[in-house]
């Protein structure tokens, strides 16, 4: 977020996008719009004081997908076996476990979240069974 102290609690996504720098509002905007493309029916929620969408009806912790603003870039969090399966595709972009940062100042690879987003749903669907 780029802002020190602790992180305050926002009531919905709304409040949460409004309150990041004007930069990271954009972003996170369009990331909002391309996970609600993948999966329609997403849920979302705040989780860890930060927009969080549950893939799955009725989905836990690790059945959601997180996203957050910062002051250079937006953090993309949708669980380390997506990183690993899309890591030939994430080259160009900073990664932990199970997150991605994307820069404000490049435009966001939209056909790639979409399927980041979707494979994720579909992991979750087919551990249920």
């Amino acid at each position: 977020m780029g802002k020190r102290g602790a992180m305050p609690n926002f009531a919905t996504i709304d409040d949460y996008i409004a309150n990041q720098p004007k930069e990271a509002q954009k972003i996170l905007q369009e990331l909002r719009s391309l996970i609600k493309e993948a999966v329609p029916d997403a849920t979302e929620l705040l989780n860890y004081k930060v927009p969080a969408f549950t893939l799955v009806k009725g989905g836990k912790r690790d059945q959601q997908i997180m996203m957050a603003g910062y002051g250079k870039f937006v953090g993309f969090y949708p669980f380390p076996t997506t990183i690993e399966e899309f890591s030939d595709e994430l080259t160009s972009y900073k990664q932990g476990k199970g997150s991605v940062q994307f820069p404000l100042d490049k435009p966001l690879p939209k056909d790639l979240i979409i399927r980041m987003v979707k494979f994720r749903r579909d992991e979750i669907l087919r551990d249920w069974q």
